[in-house]
């Protein structure tokens, strides 16, 4: 998402270089590409216009600073109005007291709205409160059963009632079963329509009326544009509404939803949908979204994935390994799989500062192949071939029968073993890495370091380290190896 929007902005950054200061001709040119980036985007145009004009005030009102060129300063000043556009500072969920606390989940028919109601429920879990889901779509074929099972999925338990009972009944006797049981959040989950219908309305206010929730949160689809905007000035007009969840942000949207919500409704996003998994729900973040949008990266929110990740004895445990030259296939395949666990590998390189547009789609699915290419060969050697890799080198014969296990060549089991040994290496010589991310080490499999199997590094990136992703302050991976008896730091730098 937002690839077309960056390019956008980026073709107007260069309308300013090489210019000695900000003046009315060019800000002109530069903000002509902007408009068009933003109307292509599907921004409102109400919202479009009312941005640029904030923008032009701006530019031609900044005092040149000292050091600072031109193009840099228009996207100072459009990294703000964004920030500003899409409101500010994240707006956090109501908590109760005393609890529970209620969410009531509303929103049109296949804008993901069940199973954002599972995303927020396990999303809760991950700070520390216990929740409860209520089924009240009676509507939706096997709707009930879905949230039934998606709780399961992530040990959070349905209140139901079947599909012949009455929502509004459902709601209400689902919210007393969760404060008898002393859980502190209830998400009630309501039927969606095609379309906005006085019956739906009628019935998500008799719930609203009767259940008296702290938080009305309206699911969009974030690949409507615009209209997901005006859905939600509907919705809160109708119904009242305290924020909104957009779906689907991982997608082919072209953002005009996220850029439009807030000023077309009053009302701010609390949520992002990135993925169709379970996990792949984001606090929203106008700043953080607004440096994605212009190519800067989300560091932020990358270290915080990885926080959640990581283990930090793992972690510290792993750093020890990889000084002493004891970094094993095991360890390697550790750290691929919690990099899945983060997201996508497109996912995560669009939060690295610079990286942005820089690989292509096909590059990042030829790097997700390797990647599973590099598991099904370790997975092929023994126990005591992943924990001593130096036995595959010298063997050919035991390289033959990882490779005929696998289902790939000897010469790609080979060069597995080649290439995992130049990387131990230099991250031993690195010490405890410039490149590292929470839990990564020194470094990130392939990203700086030479992926094994990969030929020295990920597809068009050539085996050396981007910029912008050089040791990050507190991302465990910099610094020299801690004397013993002193305490280790990890994620508290943060």
């Amino acid at each position: 998402m937002f690839e077309a929007l960056s390019e956008r902005f980026d073709s107007a950054w260069k309308k300013l270089r090489g210019q000695d200061k900000i003046s009315e001709a060019n800000v002109q040119e530069a903000l002509r590409d902007v408009r068009r980036a933003l109307l292509e985007a599907d921004v409102n145009l109400q919202v479009v216009k009312s941005f640029i004009a904030n923008v032009q005030e701006q530019a031609l009102g900044a005092e040149v600073v000292s050091g600072v060129n031109p193009g840099q300063q228009f996207i100072k000043i459009v990294n703000d109005e964004l920030t500003q556009l899409m409101g500010e500072t994240n707006s956090p969920l109501a908590q109760a007291e005393p609890a529970p606390t209620d969410f009531l989940m509303a929103g049109l028919q296949g804008t993901g709205k069940t199973t954002a109601s599972a995303k927020l429920a396990l999303h809760l879990r991950k700070q520390s409160r216990s929740a409860m889901m209520v089924a009240t779509d009676v509507y939706r074929p096997a709707a009930v059963d879905q949230l039934i099972t998606l709780g399961k999925q992530i040990d959070v338990p349905v209140f139901d009632m079947g599909t012949d009972a009455n929502p509004v009944d459902i709601a209400r006797e689902g919210v007393a079963r969760a404060k008898a049981e002393g859980v502190d959040t209830v998400i009630v989950d309501t039927a969606g329509r095609l379309q906005i219908d006085p019956a739906m309305m009628a019935e998500l206010a008799q719930i609203k009326t009767t259940i008296q929730p702290d938080e009305v949160l309206l699911v969009v689809d974030a690949m409507t544009g615009q209209e997901a905007a005006s859905l939600t000035r509907t919705f809160h007009d109708e119904i009242g509404i305290t924020g909104a969840i957009l779906t689907k942000m991982d997608g082919d949207s072209r953002g005009g939803a996220a850029l439009s919500v807030r000023q077309i409704s009053g009302k701010p996003i609390k949520f992002i949908g990135v993925g169709e998994k379970v996990e792949a729900l984001q606090p929203f973040y106008p700043d953080r979204m607004a440096s994605r949008i212009l190519g800067m990266g989300d560091v932020l929110t990358l270290v915080e994935k990885a926080q959640e990740a990581v283990d930090i004895a793992d972690a510290e445990k792993l750093q020890e390994k990889i000084l002493e030259a004891k970094f094993d296939f095991d360890d390697f395949l550790k750290q691929t799989r919690l990099m899945k666990n983060m997201g996508s590998l497109g996912g995560i390189m669009k939060m690295i500062p610079g990286m942005a547009g820089k690989i292509s789609d096909d590059q990042l699915r030829q790097g997700e192949t390797q990647l599973r290419r590099v598991e099904a060969m370790i997975n092929s050697m023994t126990k005591q071939e992943r924990k001593n890799p130096e036995l595959l080198s010298g063997s050919p014969s035991r390289r033959r029968r990882i490779a005929k296990g696998a289902g790939y060549q000897d010469r790609d089991v080979s060069k597995l073993v080649s290439d995992f040994q130049k990387m131990r290496t230099m991250m031993q010589q690195m010490g405890s890495g410039q490149m590292g991310m929470p839990g990564m080490g020194g470094g990130m499999p392939g990203m700086g370091g030479g992926f094994p199997g990969m030929g020295g590094g990920m597809p068009g990136m050539g085996g050396d380290a981007q910029p912008g992703f050089r040791g990050y302050p507190g991302m465990g991976g910099g610094g020299k190896k801690k004397k013993k008896g002193k305490k280790k730091k990890g994620f508290g730098e943060l």
